[in-house]
C-alpha cells in the first residue's frame, strides 16, 4: 500500500516502513471490550496482548460510578500508544457502535449455556467482552450480547485473571486468523493507514 509522500516529513524512512508494516497487519474486524476494569495494570496488560496480536482498537466502558483508570509509563502501559481506545459511559452506546460495524458481541461468562472459546469462529467480525475483576461482566452487557463464551478449564478455581483471560482469547483469535490468512491483506484503507501512520509518527 502506498504511503503519502508527506508522511516522510514526520520520521525516517526506516521508522515509516517499520510502522507501516505493523499497521498493514492491524485487524479492525475484532475488538476487545473492557467493562469497568478497576486495575490500570490489568487494562495495560490487555492492551499489550491486543498489540501483540494485531488488534486495532479496544473499547473501554465505565459506568456505575467507575472512572477511567490512569495508566503509567511502564512497558506494558506504553501499549496504549499503539492500540486505539474508544471510551464509553454505558454499554448500550458501545454495543450500538459495534453493531454498526457488523460485529457479533460475545461476553465471557462461566455458564453451562456458554460456548467454548475453541468452538468459536474468531475470524468473523467480532467483539469479545471482559468484565470487572470481582463482579465480571454486568448483567446488562450479558443480556444485550449475541452470546456468551468461556475458556475451558480443568482446575479447581475455574477462574482466570482478566488480563490472562484476555490474552488466552486474543491469541486463539490470532491462531485462527493466521490459519485463515487474515493478515495477508490489510483491513485498513489507504486513507486510514496513512492517517494512523501520521498519528503514530507524532507520538
Amino acid at each position: 500500500m502506498e504511503v503519502d509522500k508527506e508522511i516522510y516529513n514526520f520520521g525516517t524512512k526506516e521508522r515509516v516502513e517499520k510502522l507501516k508494516k505493523v499497521l498493514e497487519k492491524r485487524q479492525k474486524s475484532i475488538t476487545v471490550v473492557m467493562e469497568n476494569i478497576s486495575d490500570p495494570h490489568n487494562v495495560s496488560a490487555c492492551l499489550r496482548s491486543c498489540d501483540a496480536v494485531g488488534i486495532l482498537d479496544v473499547c473501554l466502558v465505565y459506568h456505575s460510578g467507575q472512572e477511567f483508570p490512569k495508566m503509567g509509563e511502564a512497558s506494558s502501559a506504553s501499549a496504549r500508544k499503539w492500540v486505539e481506545q474508544r471510551r464509553f459511559n454505558n454499554i448500550e452506546e458501545c454495543y450500538e457502535v459495534l453493531r454498526s460495524e457488523n460485529k457479533k458481541i460475545f461476553t465471557t461468562k462461566l455458564d453451562e449455556k456458554s460456548i467454548s472459546l475453541y468452538d468459536m469462529d474468531l475470524t468473523q467480525n467480532i467483539a469479545l467482552v471482559f468484565g470487572n475483576e470481582h463482579s465480571g461482566v454486568s448483567e446488562k452487557a450479558t443480556h444485550l450480547a449475541d452470546g456468551n463464551f468461556l475458556i475451558p478449564q480443568i482446575g479447581i478455581i475455574q477462574s482466570l485473571n482478566i488480563s490472562v483471560a484476555c490474552a488466552v482469547s486474543v491469541y486463539e483469535a490470532f491462531r485462527q486468523r493466521m490459519k485463515a490468512n487474515k493478515f495477508e491483506s490489510s483491513e485498513l484503507s489507504a486513507v486510514e493507514l496513512n492517517q494512523m501512520l501520521k498519528n503514530w509518527l507524532l507520538k
